[in-house]
């Protein structure tokens, strides 16, 4: 029976490293091609992927609401207010001339908000190699950003009105993506802080993350109706397994809803089999491929200064989780192993 467990440990691992991988990287491909087609549709993206899991926690995890939160309600009030603001603003940003790939390069560097914040909240110190990782990832997005800004001006033909107001346009999406930025390392911080006092429940927390902000789409309501209206206005497909024309905008919207379900319960069962170590590596991985795949696919603008700055950004992520050392410690004690066995 023993030998056994470890076996599973190892399957759910697997499975979970799977549902990461497929769900996150197939879940970007799908945004990209609702984005392309309309580039505001940021909100309708976000409102879909709420409900689809919320109404998933209802019925699984609360058990239609009979169950009751192990964390009281006024927390998740202040964790769920977070949640919705960076969620809303992360897709809203979309809409201010922000190229997909520096979209997921803005967003790697959630390292350096959390150890800025964790440094003035929680007055944590590091060490030499976690300070040189975050100027690396810094300099990294500092790089890709600055390249990005000259396409925005060199690429909108016109004026040189239209210029300054194109980057003007821009440069508030970079705003936008700062500031949520910040709110989502200063939310991690809470959840940290709550998980501490009250314990693990991480499918509760996904729950109320999604259920309670809902009432807070009626503000973005007629932004959605249009997109529904937009959506339903789009080239029908025939869908093979229900033999039945709909609209593509509205088929990419239900696998990008689905995919990101995929892709949170993956980094949900990584997180109780896996140390935080190896979850940080895989979602990097994955930010990576997916980062290749917009690039490659949708032949998005990627200069050679594009590609140092993603690779200092991820170079200097793996320094962060130290694993070069995780390694070398795993190499050292295969050889100790090897040392006892000949003895």
């Amino acid at each position: 029976m023993s030998s056994f467990l470890p076996i599973t440990a190892n399957m759910n691992t697997i499975f979970a490293v799977l549902l990461v991988f497929v769900g996150c990287c197939s879940n970007v491909v799908f945004l990209e091609l609702l984005v392309r087609k309309f580039p505001g549709c940021g909100n309708i993206v976000t409102f879909a992927q709420f409900a689809f899991i919320a109404l998933e926690g209802f019925i699984f995890e609360t058990n239609f609401g009979r169950k009751k939160p192990a964390i009281p309600m006024s927390n998740y009030v202040i964790m769920v207010t977070m949640f919705f603001t960076v969620s809303v603003i992360n897709n809203y940003a979309l809409n201010f001339n922000i190229a997909m790939p520096l979209h997921m390069i803005f967003r790697s560097g959630s390292l350096i908000a959390n150890m800025i914040l964790g440094i003035i909240i929680l007055k944590k110190r590091y060490s030499m190699s976690k300070y040189l990782s975050i100027a690396m990832v810094s300099l990294g997005i500092f790089i890709c950003t600055i390249m990005s800004a000259r396409q925005v001006n060199t690429g909108v033909e016109g004026s040189e009105e239209q210029d300054v107001y194109a980057f003007l346009h821009w440069l508030l999406g970079i705003a936008m993506l700062t500031f949520a930025l910040l709110m989502s390392a200063r939310m991690g911080i809470f959840q940290e802080t709550l998980y501490k006092q009250y314990g693990k429940h991480s499918k509760e927390a996904l729950f109320y993350n999604h259920c309670l902000p809902l009432p807070g789409f009626l503000l973005l309501s007629s932004d959605i109706y249009n997109h529904c209206v937009l959506f339903s206005q789009s080239t029908p497909v025939e869908v093979p397994v229900i033999g039945q024309a709909v609209p593509v905008m509205w088929l990419y919207l239900l696998i990008n809803v689905i995919t990101q379900y995929v892709c949170i319960r993956g980094v949900f069962i990584l997180t109780t089999e896996c140390a935080s170590l190896t979850v940080t590596l895989v979602v990097t991985l994955r930010k990576f491929i997916s980062l290749i795949i917009s690039i490659l696919y949708f032949k998005n603008p990627f200069t050679a200064w594009h590609w140092v700055g993603t690779a200092v950004v991820f170079l200097g992520t793996l320094i962060y989780t130290e694993v070069w050392t995780s390694v070398r410690m795993a190499l050292r004690g295969k050889e100790e192993l090897k040392e006892k066995k000949a003895e």
